[in-house]
């Protein structure tokens, strides 16, 4: 098997992705370049006659449901943030996998990901835009940590432990997760809880915490990658 459809674009692109930023900000110096290493680590894997699988972004998807939290919480609203330009690469005969999202190419409160959720409430356009920048800036920091990196590791025990990289911080999880694998395709199904505070995250607040972002997320992904 040769090198993998688009190795070429999207390492570069990813080393630029987690570069990016205005000075005098930094990016984060090692996640970045670790990652941009082993993704491109998959041409040699492909070149030994390894499966080397690219993730479909179109046809891939984390959400992120954001819990209102507070004296006041029904004051507030909730949300769903999601990722619709997952990309990366996997090797399951290796048991592995890199795979990376951009965090200001994230969308907030889409209607049909809301209802998904059991959210009945629609912010309006405003509201949501308010939710996007606060989150970017002041919350996720997204100039500085404008990637999010996953390492995934499949042991074989039904599981996936991923280390996560999220505000220039790296967390390992052991992660349930449905995996199917094939000649063509792999897909991979989970939900997962995590801390914001685990990845040196403040949830938002207003009113000395009176109306408050939970710490706890509930993420859910469906992962689809093609040969």
């Amino acid at each position: 098997m040769g090198q993998p459809r688009a190795m070429k674009r999207i390492v570069p692109l990813l080393l630029l992705l987690a570069s990016c930023g205005q000075p005098p900000v930094p990016p984060a110096p090692g996640p970045a370049t670790e990652f941009a290493s082993r993704l491109a680590s998959y041409r040699a894997v492909a070149a030994s006659g390894a499966a080397v699988y690219a993730v479909d972004p179109g046809a891939s998807l984390i959400t992120v449901t954001v819990r209102r939290a507070g004296l006041v919480a029904r004051l507030g609203h909730e949300h769903v943030v999601a990722s619709h330009t997952l990309a990366g690469y996997a090797a399951p005969g290796l048991g592995r996998a890199d795979l990376a999202f951009r965090l200001d190419e994230l969308t907030v409160d889409e209607p049909h990901l809301l209802r998904d959720a059991g959210i009945a409430t629609q912010p309006s356009p405003e509201a949501v835009a308010g939710t996007r920048s606060n989150m970017l800036g002041p919350v996720l920091d997204a100039q500085r940590y404008p990637v999010v990196n996953l390492h995934v590791e499949r042991p074989g025990d039904g599981g996936l432990h991923v280390a996560v990289t999220l505000h220039g911080v790296t967390r390992r999880l052991d992660l349930p997760a449905a995996v199917q694998v094939d000649a063509a395709t792999i897909v991979a199904d989970g939900t997962a809880r995590l801390k914001q505070t685990d990845f040196g995250i403040t949830p938002f607040s207003v009113g000395a915490g009176l109306l408050a972002v939970g710490d706890e997320l509930e993420v859910r992904y469906r992962i689809v990658a093609r040969r």
